[in-house]
């Protein structure tokens, strides 16, 4: 992400340059909220009220936002916000809820992208049918599509089998306890060897990878109805 800013800096774009800051900005303080409530709301749907009693039963930016997670949106285009605390033992259906907990918050992400990839498509036709000014499409579209390719990338990032991240959740449903709460221990040591391998490209690389293919799918779902209609 900081690299693309600094490329449109470079090239003169500055219209994309804060198009792309106020994705960024849209995503951290809207749609990175509405990841932890997905947690606090299905967590609470399933028996804990530990999140409600934290006051993570909301759509409050300042609830749920990380400073180091949301640097790491601006700088590698992968972050998190404060993780919701759930008790499993709280849970109706034990480690299956908890799995249900963990993979509601990707899942909200990936809706999301599925909405702006739609919203970008449809300012596309409307732009190109009514012949709207092109710096229309240029922002609005921009602004969908950078929201959509960062929603994508937090879902993707999410699912991690890494320690504190959701996919780390959804692995206490496989690992049996023992190994999943030693592992756990290592929590901290585990988060620094990510963002090394976040920061040196090693780990960013192959998750830009698959997050393009999730894009590249969205894509082709939300252009579906328009190319039936005949308006692509």
């Amino acid at each position: 992400m900081l690299f693309d800013i600094m490329r449109y800096i470079s090239n003169g774009e500055y219209a994309l340059m804060l198009v792309n800051l106020a994705s960024i900005a849209f995503v951290v303080f809207c749609t990175l909220p509405v990841h932890e409530f997905a947690h606090a709301w299905t967590a609470v749907k399933l028996g804990d009220d530990t999140p409600r009693l934290q006051g993570r039963l909301t759509l409050r930016p300042m609830a749920h936002i990380d400073i180091m997670g949301a640097l790491m949106i601006l700088l590698v285009g992968f972050g998190y916000a404060k993780p919701v605390r759930v008790n499993m033992h709280n849970l109706k259906n034990g480690r299956k809820s908890f799995a249900l907990v963990a993979i509601a918050g990707p899942l909200s992400n990936l809706v999301m992208a599925l909405v702006f990839t739609f919203l970008q498509i449809l300012i596309y036709v409307i732009a190109v049918k009514a012949s709207l000014p092109i710096v229309v499409y240029t922002v609005l579209g921009s602004f969908f599509a950078f929201a959509s390719s960062i929603n994508i990338s937090l879902a993707v990032f999410n699912l991690l089998p890494i320690p504190p991240l959701d996919g780390s959740r959804i692995a206490n449903l496989i690992l049996p306890s023992k190994y999943y709460f030693t592992i756990m221990k290592y929590e901290r040591y585990i988060m620094i060897g990510m963002f090394v391998l976040l920061w040196t490209g090693i780990l960013t690389k192959p998750l830009s990878l698959l997050s393009g293919l999730v894009s590249t799918g969205f894509e082709y779902i939300c252009e579906l109805p328009f190319r039936l209609a005949g308006l692509i």
